[in-house]
This record gives structure tokens, C-alpha cells and sequence, in this order.
């Protein structure tokens, strides 16, 4: 039975602590769509996803309404279409994208993720025949995010599509170029990308999930934030970081039950299965819904200086700690992301210059994701992004943990501009990538970094 005070606590992280669910999606099997012809299998596309998430925009608003927690984005992942659309040309792989975005209007979604493909050991005609035809289905799409995994711990990193990645970014940036290059934004690059995960851009229906299902990410660096300081203020003598770790892991907990009560009842409504809960600290651009805010409350009074890695670290920690310990469902992404764009006290350090590429690059070592909405000059060149993905994909296969990499070369402009993509996704003033140009050689190479010695598991 939860205590009076405890009911009390979780009425303020709702009311003024920014405590929300941040994501339902619902993931849906596309592979019994795909048919010899491209318009058949554009059809049956739309007809199974309005079919199974017609309702769930009106559901969760009900259930929202009815709970006093706000869902703040409605989503639908699908089975990677490079299966899908196996053995289909550049020009269908637009036109299923386009069919894909239509259905995500259809039905109301805020956005649909699973354009995507796995590489990591190879690319096949299909992955090749995608990955060619990605900026001509952004441009084409309004709802629709991509993904490419392109290393596992298992396999090694596969650098010729890595070197196509860093092309693709640049054409997709030019290509919306009016909105700051935001077309980037919908572009996620991974190594270990997870097969179910609520969050975009990266999140897709893998294999060995249920037919449909409902999975949930929750968020509250606020609510950590507010817990912190209480803790601090309540202690006569300052308390130890294990102390703090101990706040961080039990309103994780707390914030993992909300997100898993909402998610229930959605499905329970819809009648279908309940997969994933999804407990990670995603900020948002709101003050007082920080990831950054969380570190200076911990004792760096620039986010950035030194002992910032470790605090990601413990806090990172002591997330998916309370998130395990809540629900058995815990899965997906969990832990902290430090989104630059999208966290006013991330962005504020990068103006400041306290925060660097390099710094960042350390602190992704030991987060949940990786360098996420990160904007570079557009001058940087496809080569040199190629080989920033190069390095964060490295630090995911030697560590058997999930990176990505977010990145935005916003055309005509340099570091220390500025630039805003509104609503969540923020706004940042441009970091400074060094030594741009001076990777050609590495990145020439081509081929595949090999798997590590400790993949050898079985």
C-alpha cells in the first residue's frame, strides 16, 4: 500500500515537476504487408496501420485526462522497411515512405519511426537501395524518421556505410536548408540500436516482438532536479554522491510506475499487448527540465568542467537501477540523454564554450545514447561527420552499449551562430568541430572495423 506521502509526491512531480510520459508508440509488424508490387504493398502498409492505431490518439488522451499525466507525443515504430521492401527500387522505397507518412496523418501521430535498415555485417541491396533513397524520402515526408544500425559489439562497424551516412546527413541538411538543415534532425545513426525503443528518431519494431504493441518512455529530469535539491537542503552536512545516487534511484522508481500504470491502460483499452517501459531522463527546452540543470545541482558549476563525465555516469546508473527495480518491463533506451538542442542548460554551455565536441563526445561514454542533436557549421564536410559517427559508434562496440549520433550541419552558418528548430527540439548555438578535413585518409579506408575480442560470448 503507497503511503499519504507518497501520493503527495507523485501529485507534485505531475503538477510541478514536469513529470510527464513523453512517448506512447505503438509498434507495428509490417512484414506480412510486403507483396510483389510496390502499390500493393503500399496499401496494405496504410490499411494495417490504420487498422491497429486508428484509436490510439483518442485513447491516450483519455487515459491522460483521466490520470492527470500528460502524453506529450503519440508514436507508431514499424518493422525496419529495408525488409519490408526488400528487392524494391530507390523510387519505391520513396513511395512506401510516402504511404508510411500518409497512414502517420491518417491516424494522427506526431511521428512514425522504422524507415530504416541494419548494416553492421554487410549491406544488402535492399539496405543499399534505402539508404540511397533517404533524402528523397525525407523531402518527401513530413512524419517519417529514419535510422541505420551500422555497428553491433557483436560484428564489428561497418565503415563503407558509415562514409554513405555522412552523406546522406549533408544532402539532408542542404535539402532543408530553410529550416536550419532540420531534415538531419530525423536522421539517427546507431551502433546496438535496440529492437524496441518509444523514443525517435530511432525507434523501429525488431524482430521477436509481438504482432502490435504498446511501449512507453518517461521522462522528469525536473523531477529529479526538484528531489536533489530537497535532498540538499534537508541535510545538515553535505550528503555523499552515494546519498544522491540513492534520490536519483528512488524517484526514478517512482517515475517508471507512472510511466507503466499509463502504458498498461492503454493497452488494456486497446487490447493489445504491453511491451516496454522506457525510463530515461529526455529533457525537454523548459526551464526546470533539465538533464544539464541536474549536473550543476551535483556540484560542476559549468557543465562541462571536469568531474561532469563521472555525474553522467552516476546518474545514468542510478536510473536504470530505479527503472529495473520498478518494472520488469524496464527496456529500451533507459538511463540519461544529453540532447543539446533539446536541453536549455546543455545549450546554454555551449554558447558559453564550456561544453565542447570533445567533452561531450566523453560524457556519451557513459549515458544512455549518444551525441544527440548536436549542430555543427555547415561547412563541415561529409567526411569529417563520417568520421565523428566513426568514433561515438566505437565507443558503443567496445563497450556493448547503445550509441548514436544526431547531427545537424546547419547550412550557412559557423560556430558560435545560432539556430532554433522550435517546440521540443530546441535550439543551440553551434559547436566547433577541430581538425575538420583531416580524417580523408582514415575515413578512405572503407571496409569494417572488426568485432572485439570480448564478442566472443557463446
Amino acid at each position: 500500500m503507497m503511503r499519504s506521502d507518497q501520493i503527495l509526491a507523485t501529485v507534485d512531480m505531475i503538477q510541478k515537476e514536469n513529470l510527464d510520459v513523453r512517448a506512447v508508440t505503438m509498434g507495428i509488424d509490417l512484414m506480412d504487408c510486403r507483396s510483389r508490387s510496390c502499390a500493393e504493398t503500399c496499401r496494405r502498409i496504410k490499411d494495417k496501420i490504420c487498422l491497429h492505431a486508428g484509436r490510439l490518439v483518442p485513447v491516450c488522451e483519455q487515459i491522460s485526462e483521466k490520470y492527470g499525466i500528460s502524453v506529450v507525443n503519440k508514436r507508431i515504430a514499424v518493422t525496419p522497411v529495408a525488409y519490408v521492401g526488400a528487392g524494391f527500387s530507390h523510387a519505391d522505397f520513396v513511395d512506401i515512405a510516402r504511404a508510411l507518412d500518409e497512414a502517420a496523418g491518417e491516424v494522427g501521430v506526431d511521428f512514425l519511426g522504422g524507415f530504416s535498415a541494419n548494416v553492421e555485417n554487410g549491406t544488402s541491396r535492399s539496405a543499399a537501395a534505402l539508404m540511397e533513397a533517404m533524402p528523397d524520402a525525407m523531402a518527401a515526408t513530413k512524419k517519417v524518421c529514419t535510422s541505420i544500425n551500422v555497428g553491433s559489439s557483436r560484428y564489428g562497424i561497418n565503415m563503407d556505410a558509415v562514409a554513405v551516412m555522412g552523406r546522406v546527413i549533408k544532402q539532408l541538411a542542404e535539402d532543408s536548408s530553410d529550416s536550419g538543415g532540420f531534415g538531419a534532425a530525423r536522421l539517427v545513426v546507431f551502433t546496438n540500436q535496440p529492437e524496441a525503443n518509444p523514443f525517435m528518431a530511432g525507434a523501429i519494431h525488431g524482430p521477436g516482438q509481438h504482432e502490435v504493441v504498446i511501449n512507453v518512455g518517461v521522462s522528469g529530469p525536473g523531477v529529479v532536479a526538484r528531489a536533489l535539491e530537497r535532498k540538499l537542503a534537508e541535510s545538515d552536512t553535505p550528503p555523499g554522491l552515494h546519498e544522491l545516487a540513492e534520490v536519483i534511484k528512488q524517484t526514478a522508481f517512482r517515475v517508471t510506475r507512472c510511466g507503466e500504470l499509463i502504458g498498461r491502460r492503454v493497452s488494456s483499452v486497446l487490447g493489445i499487448p504491453f511491451g516496454i517501459v522506457d525510463v530515461s531522463l529526455a529533457p525537454t527546452p523548459k526551464v526546470g527540465d533539465s538533464v544539464g540543470e541536474i549536473l550543476r545541482i551535483m556540484g560542476v558549476d559549468a557543465i562541462g568542467a571536469p568531474g561532469s563525465t563521472a555525474i553522467v555516469a552516476l546518474l545514468n546508473d542510478a536510473v536504470k537501477k530505479g527503472g529495473t527495480f520498478a518494472s520488469q518491463s524496464a527496456g529500451g533506451l533507459s538511463g540519461a540523454f544529453i540532447p543539446v538542442c533539446e536541453d536549455a542548460e546543455l545549450a546554454k554551455a555551449v554558447k558559453d564554450n564550456t561544453l565542447p565536441l570533445e567533452k561531450l563526445e566523453a560524457m556519451t561514454a557513459v549515458c544512455s545514447v549518444g551525441l544527440d542533436m548536436i549542430a555543427v557549421p555547415g561547412s563541415v564536410d561529409a567526411t569529417t561527420i563520417g568520421a565523428i559517427i566513426a568514433d561515438e559508434m566505437a565507443i558503443g562496440m567496445i563497450n556493448s552499449k547503445t550509441t548514436a549520433v544526431r547531427i545537424i550541419p546547419v547550412p550557412g552558418k559557423e560556430a558560435g551562430d545560432f539556430v532554433s528548430f522550435g517546440g521540443l527540439f530546441g535550439e543551440s548555438a553551434l559547436l566547433e568541430v577541430k581538425n575538420v578535413g583531416r580524417s580523408s585518409r582514415f575515413m578512405g579506408f572503407g571496409g569494417k572495423i572488426p568485432a572485439p575480442i570480448n564478442s566472443l560470448k557463446n
